[in-house]
């Protein structure tokens, strides 16, 4: 029997109509996305086996994938954070230092947010992501993408107004000899040049009243919104990063005597390419046991107050009911030295700086509640979350979807995890060159047994070390003989990675 033309024109409306219901709620089951990023936050958490007592990242982890093995992909923040953000490796970006700006390079780049955005997300930021100078440029835009947002804040606590209550050790203060001789001094610093020295406060107030605290008020604020669209909310908090500001009771938490030091470094560093001990050519700054463990003490404080606002951020996650379709991710970007090797801070290549805390928590993961030892990076992460909300990267994205991972921790996995450091270019007078023979430039690879570096291509120096039998990278093996094939192996592994 045929169909009446008019019928048909009857049924199209109600046709439009029901589609129009199907793509309301297909939209409205689409995942938020939760990023949570820590500033040079290394893996001391308690989930991760350290003495930092932070007890709403270790649920996040009993309540996600944990990844035991994950790295950044270059051990400094505007570099890392680049990557990360847009899905490119350091040497693609061309980013190495803290000043560049990625667009110069690659204008057309679809960053990570910038993806969600284009695929009709509300997209949020606050506080940082991409770079910005702590603490001076705390409360500004800094090296911000503004294409990748469509909402940003940039909170601004009393801890920029403490400045000159922060307590600095200002290394080899004074005269280029004192520095050279390693010399250090124990100084008072107000001008917000201390983002980059050990420095500490032990604050007044309440944690509400820091630049973290309202950071996470206003994501707080943001979740209990009322939106129809899914959101993509990116929260950077400082913390813990230098100088190491918390709320007096924090650094309660961590009795002075109690605090542990690394044992004695010269024995582990003779096995190293001085090169390699760059960012502290004296090892430890030269500072006494007891500096060492207040130091240490302040930086295990900052990270406690800094889970304390990640859990602000989680509960109210919860309380909106929001929980059950919103994939949480908490990342760093990059790890920390605290005395390993004599070294402090960033900028190295051993595991202390290189991993980085990385944890998953997809509602529909299979995996959740389990870790993997499976090597992942953090260029990783764009196209990740990617194939977990069912969009499409940038085609010129380099990591690897992670995916699979998250339905089974222990399936067979080749990855490796690239990083690299450039001392580059500072010569005596402390000016910038980009004459190659001023560089030091370190490149590493980590199988999940090795990490294998090369500084220079090796004319400064080769490292190797071996996680099984050494996974505190004490004992520098890439001259024993045993090693010769597992060298040249990974030698061919590196230069893989070497664009």
């Amino acid at each position: 029997m045929s169909t009446c033309p008019l019928d048909r024109l009857m049924r199209l409306p109600i046709a439009l109509a029901l589609l129009a219901c199907l793509s309301a709620l297909a939209a409205e089951q689409r995942k938020n996305v939760l990023l949570l990023v820590s500033d040079d936050c290394g893996t001391r958490m308690g989930t991760y086996g350290g003495p930092a007592l932070t007890p709403n990242i270790d649920a996040l982890a009993r309540s996600g994938v944990r990844f035991d093995r994950a790295y950044c992909q270059f051990a400094l923040c505007n570099p890392s954070r680049t990557s990360f953000l847009t899905g490119l490796r350091p040497d693609t970006t061309g980013v190495y230092d803290n000043a560049k700006e990625f667009r110069k390079v690659i204008p057309d780049m679809v960053t990570m947010p910038q993806m969600f955005k284009n695929n009709g997300y509300t997209v949020g930021r606050i506080g940082k992501l991409y770079h910005y100078g702590v603490p001076k440029e705390i409360g500004t835009n800094g090296l911000d993408d503004p294409q990748s947002w469509e909402q940003v804040w940039n909170p601004r606590g009393r801890d920029c107004d403490d400045e000159d209550k922060i307590f600095s050790i200002g290394v080899g203060a004074g005269s280029s000899a004192d520095k050279a001789k390693g010399k250090t001094g124990q100084v008072l610093v107000g001008s917000g040049n201390y983002g980059g020295t050990l420095s500490w406060l032990a604050a007044d107030g309440t944690d509400a009243e820091q630049t973290d605290g309202k950071i996470a008020a206003q994501a707080i604020s943001f979740l209990q919104e009322k939106r129809t669209k899914p959101f993509f909310l990116a929260v950077g908090f400082f913390r813990p990063h230098t100088p190491y500001v918390a709320p007096k009771p924090y650094f309660e938490s961590y009795p002075k005597d109690k605090v542990e030091l690394v044992p004695d470094p010269a024995a582990d560093r003779a096995s190293k390419p001085q090169v390699a001990l760059s960012n502290t050519a004296v090892a430890n700054y030269g500072m006494t046991e007891d500096t060492q463990r207040t130091a240490k003490q302040a930086y295990l404080a900052s990270m406690t107050f800094m889970d304390a606002q990640f859990g602000l951020v989680l509960a109210e996650l919860k309380k909106q009911g929001l929980d059950k379709n919103t994939i949480v991710i908490f990342i760093s970007d990059h790890g920390y030295n605290l005395g390993e090797h004599g070294l402090w801070q960033k900028r190295s290549l051993y595991e202390d700086s290189a991993r980085v805390p990385f944890i998953i928590r997809d509602p529909d993961s299979k995996a959740n509640g389990k870790s993997t030892q499976r090597v992942a990076e953090l260029v990783d992460l764009y196209p990740t979350i990617a194939d977990l909300c069912s969009l499409t990267p940038d085609k010129r994205a380099e990591g690897k979807s992670l995916r699979a991972l998250l339905e089974d921790p222990n399936r067979p996995w080749a990855n490796v995890a690239y990083t690299q450091v450039d001392f580059g270019a500072i010569n005596a007078g402390g000016k910038k060159k980009d004459a190659a023979p001023d560089r030091k430039i370190g490149r590493s690879v980590r199988t999940e047994r090795f990490r294998y570096t090369e500084w220079n291509g090796g004319t400064m120096g080769v490292e190797l070390y071996d996680h099984e039998k050494d996974p505190k990278e004490l004992t520098n093996v890439a001259k024993d003989p045993a090693y010769a094939q597992a060298v040249t192996e990974l030698k061919a592994t590196l230069a893989k990675g070497t664009n």
